[in-house]
């Protein structure tokens, strides 16, 4: 999670709590020995209790545990701390308050708004914060054995209570580790979380990759009929717009029990000290300080179902397989064979046309602007992710090709696919291009004025033979280092970007893809400079030796504007990566 908070490594030293959960989870006395040994010979091993251990800090920050409080992350960021008592007042703010990280622009009179609509045979009233997408999901804290557990015991006690959650609420459990299904079961957990919905989906990602599933279509048409702002509950790691799913406009991140309870509420638009969760079968109020789990409850579970055992034997099954997995024919041969008729995995173009020589740096010239964009454009805005809409270029590629919708999958799964991921980059709903007047995934073809989809636009500028570069507000490119976040805007021909500010890593990877990174000098952006996004917009200064980390750069427009930009290769290699044309060309160039 260290690139949320603008991280390249989070360092827990190993101690003996440490060693204590690897012989719990079915480590060998013989490796435990080898890794303490192996820790302490390099320093690395911390008593904590030593204060002679403790190391040199640049820069210590205490923290008052006795003012953590239970809490969320949302609706648009994980960055975003909700406390949970005030999760009720937060977001019914945050629908009127201006639109941004933590506002929706709704007038006062669309704060009611409702819609009525028929599921299995009963009618349902949706409104602003119901929640229609309740997961536990995600590669790591679903990996905890206490918070797992205290979900189940959550559930169980919900379950005893009477309580359910809506039937329309799109609940999953996905779980880090199949150890997961081992103690739930042993712990008799397991049939009270699927009474409520929550059964065991798969092992991988999920709804925090938007791999969630179609809500569906009656709440979908009640959603969209009523402009409703509802939400998705999620114990993933990642809530970034248009991620989780296209309809849930506000996504919280919880603990897998705070997911239980807000899918039990129904909605986010609740304050569990005041009100109740439901009733039970005396007509009784239940609230959640009722069912909630003691701690006792939860350290007894894991003391009596957390073996060793489970973890060997789950483990020890890892490398064998499954039936399917097994029963895949691989080729004899020394070169991958490429079948070109593959939707999923293709020869990737990044070789295409590459010389063994050096080829000259040249100048931009006359480049167009793909989009010009805001602050804080992050890679889930960048990168494909989720569900293939149906009318996206990527569906028209596949469909092309004789693929059903109900077949589209996601573009996770077809990461393999170039075609596939260039038609998905900048698909992001919630996109805001200020070429465009509406959110979404679109652009302008220039210098017609044509509006059409990010890559169309790109295609056409492609086969005019005509540059594009990007304009950007500050940090961009902040949230996960996702490879495709660099990738997919090389393959839609971006030469360059000229942002306020970034996130350091994926400037890093720009870099690495042979995207030239420009920075706007203090105090300069396209706004106070006055771009439009419909100039054209030369770059000088790159060819020969002048070309330096850190050196400025003239932009000039075919409207006489002139101004300086700084060049924010950081180091002499990202600049020699540059001149490669990225760093998998320079290293083919250094292996031939």
């Amino acid at each position: 999670m260290c690139p949320e908070y603008g991280a390249t490594c989070g360092f827990f030293p190993v101690d003996g709590a440490s060693l204590a959960y690897l012989r719990q989870t079915g480590r060998s006395e013989e490796t435990l020995a080898l890794v303490e040994a192996y820790l302490r010979a390099n320093h690395l091993f911390r008593n904590y209790a030593d204060a002679e251990q403790d190391p040199q800090f640049s820069q210590v920050v205490e923290l008052d545990l006795g003012q953590v409080v239970p809490c969320l992350a949302g609706p648009k960021r994980p960055h975003d701390k909700v406390a949970v008592s005030d999760m009720k007042s937060a977001f019914e703010s945050a629908l009127t308050a201006k639109v941004g990280f933590s506002g929706y622009g709704l007038s006062a009179e669309r704060v009611s708004g409702s819609a009525r609509f028929q599921f299995d045979g009963t009618e349902y009233s949706l409104t602003h914060g119901d929640v229609v997408i309740a997961a536990i999901t995600s590669c790591t804290n679903t990996s905890n054995p206490s918070v797992m557990l205290g979900a189940g015991l959550l559930a169980k006690k919900a379950v005893e209570a009477g309580l359910a959650v809506k039937p329309f609420c799109k609940t999953s459990l996905s779980p880090g580790s199949g150890v997961v299904t081992f103690y739930l079961e042993r712990s008799g957990l397991t049939p009270y979380l699927e009474k409520l919905g929550f059964s065991i989906v798969g092992f991988g990602c999920m709804t925090c990759i938007g791999n969630s599933g179609q809500l569906d279509s009656s709440v979908g048409e009640a959603i969209e009929s009523a402009d409703l702002v509802v939400a998705g509950v999620l114990s993933g790691n990642r809530n970034f717009e248009g991620r989780i799913h296209p309809l849930t406009r506000a996504n919280y991140l919880a603990s897998p029990p705070l997911v239980i309870a807000y899918a039990l509420a129904g909605t986010v638009r609740i304050d569990f000290a005041t009100q109740p969760l439901g009733k039970n079968a005396k007509g009784e109020d239940v609230y959640l300080r009722d069912i909630w789990p003691s701690r006792d409850e939860v350290d007894e579970l894991e003391r009596r179902y957390l073996l060793p055992s489970m973890f060997k034997e789950v483990y020890n099954k890892i490398a064998d397989g499954t039936p399917r997995w097994n029963a895949l024919e691989t080729p004899s041969c020394d070169l991958y064979p490429w079948d070109e008729a593959s939707t999923y995995i293709r020869s990737p173009p990044f070789f295409s046309g590459m010389t063994k020589e050096l080829p000259p740096v040249q100048d931009i010239k006359d480049a167009r602007v793909l989009l010009n964009l805001g602050d804080s454009v992050t890679t889930d805005h960048i990168s494909p992710a989720g569900n293939i809409a149906r009318n996206s270029p990527a569906a028209q590629y596949l469909t092309s090709r004789g693929i059903q919708p109900a077949q589209f999958n996601s573009y996770g799964s077809r990461r393999g696919n170039d075609q596939i991921m260039a038609r998905g980059t900048f698909a992001n709903i919630r996109l805001v291009n200020r070429l465009v007047a509406n959110p979404g995934p679109r652009t302008l073809h220039l210098p017609g004025g044509e509006e059409m989809s990010i890559f169309d636009a790109a295609e056409r500028y492609r086969q005019a033979g005509s540059p594009v570069v990007i304009l950007a507000g500050k940090e961009y490119g902040s949230g996960s280092s996702r490879d495709w976040a660099a990738k997919g805007p090389w393959m839609l021909g971006v030469r360059a970007v000229l942002a306020q500010s970034y996130e350091r890593i994926h400037r890093s990877n720009l870099a690495g893809m042979g995207i030239l990174p420009l920075q706007f000098l203090p105090g300069q952006s396209a706004e106070s400079l006055g771009l439009t996004g419909r100039e054209l917009i030369s770059v000088s200064g790159l060819s020969g030796d002048s070309l330096k980390p850190g050196c400025l750069l003239k932009v000039s427009t075919d409207s006489g504007l002139e101004f300086q930009v700084k060049c924010r290769f950081d180091t002499e290699v990202e600049l020699e990566y540059y001149r490669h044309g990225g760093i998998l060309q320079y290293m083919i160039r250094k292996l031939i």
